[in-house]
């Protein structure tokens, strides 16, 4: 007998706080899954920037007191602003939606004090869209001593045995995901025990640094294909120096933007701080692949998803950084005819049916938690 399928819409706002993608999607919650419709929503300037600051303002746990009224003022703006969203696509989708995955905006992030804060009231957004919400997808893991990250890697083993099935690439198959925050996920094969399976951690940064640099120091939000950095030239002290002072000891411990900083690079011009500060990234993932490639016996291909992938310079760096790794590859996960835009969108599409379902969320070896954990919490206020 096959599993029910599920309409799901999964929304994703990430470090960068500029805006939310939305994927709707159908899938079991297990082996089957179709993508219908990706698009990405962006916020206006005024709710962009009293994000960032709110993010800055909070340090520590008093923090989320201290500033309680600020936070709950821009906690409904958030979900007032996904609600017109998923009000706007139900208008134009015919079919009946049954879940919303609401994964809300991270402005604090400590799974060693057991706190994870994403803004957004499922509650209210239940009522508002008058539809099933699945929210707070971190907290259960962090109960269970987990670090609340990464949460996509159940989703990166469906598609890794869909690219297997379709493209005859083989095991082991990873996934890059350089989003704020870089994570990578290794398949090692796909088979009913997916705990034995699927590892994935937290490598470094991943477009946070650079997006703060380009902020801080220009009118861009970003250096757009690594134009900036590229016409740059590296400043190699500096750089030795801030991989000596950041030197990611152990991968068991899920990243913040919080855990760097760009001040190492300050007194640099905007293309030298950029190239700098890019070198610096494409270190730190280069050394976390390093880490998770380690079967050399094996080929194995790394596929490139979030915005970063776009990032020429990066790539190129992180190549660099790989010289000596003969048995794997790089690619965009675009070229398997998947958009690495909206992976994370779609992963939570898909992980607000699990939950629902009440599978497994995280496990083990993805975000260190003590036992495969349920994550998210429903909501049905209408």
């Amino acid at each position: 007998m096959k599993n029910k399928l599920y309409t799901a819409l999964g929304l994703m706002s990430g470090t960068s706080m500029d805006g939310v993608d939305v994927s709707l999607i159908r899938s079991n919650g297990i082996d089957e899954f179709t993508n219908i419709i990706d698009e990405y929503h962006e916020y206006d300037t005024d709710l962009h920037q009293k994000l960032i600051n709110l993010r800055n303002l909070i340090l520590n746990f008093d923090d989320l007191e201290k500033y309680s009224s600020r936070i709950n003022e821009l906690e409904r703006k958030i979900t007032l602003f996904h609600s017109k969203v998923i009000n706007q696509i139900s208008l134009n989708y015919n079919d009946k939606i049954d879940l919303i995955g609401f994964h809300g905006q991270t402005i604090y992030h400590n799974p060693q004090k057991k706190i994870t804060k994403q803004l957004g009231d499922g509650k209210l957004l239940s009522q508002l869209i008058k539809k099933k919400v699945i929210f707070d997808f971190r907290q259960e893991d962090i109960k269970n001593n987990g670090q609340g990250a990464p949460l996509t890697p159940i989703f990166h083993y469906l598609l890794s045995k869909n690219i297997n099935n379709q493209n005859q690439i083989s095991f082991p198959i990873s996934f890059i995901n350089i989003g704020g925050i870089s994570n990578i996920t290794k398949i090692l094969r796909a088979n009913e025990k997916i705990e034995e399976n699927i590892e994935a951690f937290d490598s470094g940064p991943g477009n946070c640094l650079i997006d703060e640099w380009m902020r801080m120091n220009s009118k861009k939000q970003f250096d757009n294909d690594g134009l900036i950095a590229q016409s740059g030239k590296i400043d190699q002290l500096i750089l030795n120096q801030a991989i000596d002072n950041f030197e990611i000891q152990s991968y068991d411990k899920s990243l913040d933007i919080k855990d760097f900083d760009i001040s190492f690079a300050r007194g640099l011009s905007l293309e030298d701080g950029c190239a700098t500060i890019t070198n610096f990234t494409a270190y730190l993932i280069a050394k976390g692949i390093k880490h998770s490639n380690n079967d050399k016996s094996k080929d194995i291909k790394y596929l490139l998803c979030g915005g970063g992938r776009k990032n020429n310079y990066l790539i190129k760096c992180i190549n660099d950084n790989l010289s000596d790794q003969t048995n794997l590859s790089l690619d965009i996960i675009d070229n398997y005819k998947y958009n690495g835009d909206y992976i994370e969108s779609q992963a939570f599409g898909y992980l607000s049916i699990r939950s629902f379902l009440n599978l497994p969320i995280s496990f083990p070896k993805t975000t260190g938690c003590d036992k495969p954990t349920v994550g998210g919490k429903l909501v049905e206020n209408f």
